[in-house]
């Protein structure tokens, strides 16, 4: 069955250009009325426009969908509070956030100045739980949301000289596990799509044959179906070149240490059987971690532990 957007309205930041272009393009193409958010600014978060976001708007109605244009700084809220307000005035729902507004200040972490550090923090990070944050009352009283946070290999893996992108794209996975675990009672779905492409903000750090390879058009396939109304929750996506796969987060089995062993020095010693990837596994929420603790702990002293239902 042909995945479909019909009477769906979707808000999608950063998307004058690149991936969230792509982005908006595609939901449009397949019915979705869009919000096209775009503050106009350089890579780097400077000077201000709203020239691209109107340029996608007016693409889209040209094809015969339905969009309109907003310039908020998705860190701003009652810029968000005022775009949120308007798409509820045009349309009277919203049902799909993506969240790819971004900017790049690289440097490494010993030459960076820390206003530097907070502004990637603050438009990745801030900016998508705010946006989230406004369009969450909504989601709920409607009982349908779709959610997708944009993280990074960066943020996955690392990568040198991007410790403020890192860590801004690193928080999408924490701030999606807790989202999914809220949203699911009223059908609200959160996931990571965690991409590689080439934009503007990457382009120049790839050879020439790889940039049409990298196109975002090769991504926002799996983007579209994050957001469908079949979609999965708690999903981190990578893609890129039309390659798709899931990062996953896992805990090895490992072991437990007496009230006398429980040394640095046990630890150094049995780190090898701690790190052992047999029967490691994928815990569902912070909580499960503290029952595995416990019940490890129980299990050496001989007892039982009740946790009720």
């Amino acid at each position: 069955m042909a995945i479909r957007f019909d009477n769906r309205v979707a808000i999608v930041t950063g998307a004058g250009t690149g991936l969230g272009r792509s982005h908006a393009l595609g939901l449009a193409a397949r019915g979705a009325k869009v919000v096209v958010n775009d503050l106009g600014v350089s890579t780097d978060g400077q000077g201000a426009s709203s020239e691209a976001a109107q340029t996608v708007a007016e693409e889209i109605r040209a094809a015969g969908g339905e969009a309109m244009a907003h310039g908020a700084d998705v860190s701003d809220e009652p810029g968000v509070a005022d775009m949120v307000a308007r798409a509820m005035e045009n349309w009277g729902r919203i049902d799909i956030v993506v969240n790819n507004a971004g900017i790049l200040r690289d440097k490494t972490f010993a030459k960076m100045d820390m206003a530097d550090f907070r502004k990637v923090v603050d438009v990745h990070l801030i900016g998508s739980a705010t946006v989230t944050h406004a369009c969450w009352p909504i989601m709920r009283a409607q009982g349908y949301g779709r959610i997708v946070l944009t993280s990074s290999a960066s943020g996955l893996y690392g990568n040198f000289g991007q410790s403020n992108y890192g860590a801004a794209k690193a928080a999408m996975m924490g701030l999606m596990n807790v989202l999914h675990l809220e949203g699911a009672r009223d059908n609200i779905r959160v996931n990571t799509l965690a991409p590689t492409a080439a934009t503007r903000m990457t382009e120049d750090l790839l050879p020439p044959e790889a940039v049409e390879l990298l196109a975002p058009e090769t991504i926002t396939p799996g983007l579209l179906y994050l957001v469908s109304e079949d979609a999965p929750s708690r999903v981190i996506l990578g893609a890129g070149a039309g390659s798709f796969a899931q990062t996953r987060v896992y805990e090895t089995r490992g072991i437990t240490l007496s009230a006398g062993d429980n040394t640095p020095e046990t630890v150094a010693a049995r780190f090898t059987e701690i790190t052992e990837e047999a029967d490691q596994e994928i815990l569902t929420d912070a909580f499960s971690q503290t029952r595995k603790y416990a019940q490890n702990a129980a299990k050496a002293r001989g007892l039982k532990l009740d946790w009720g239902s």
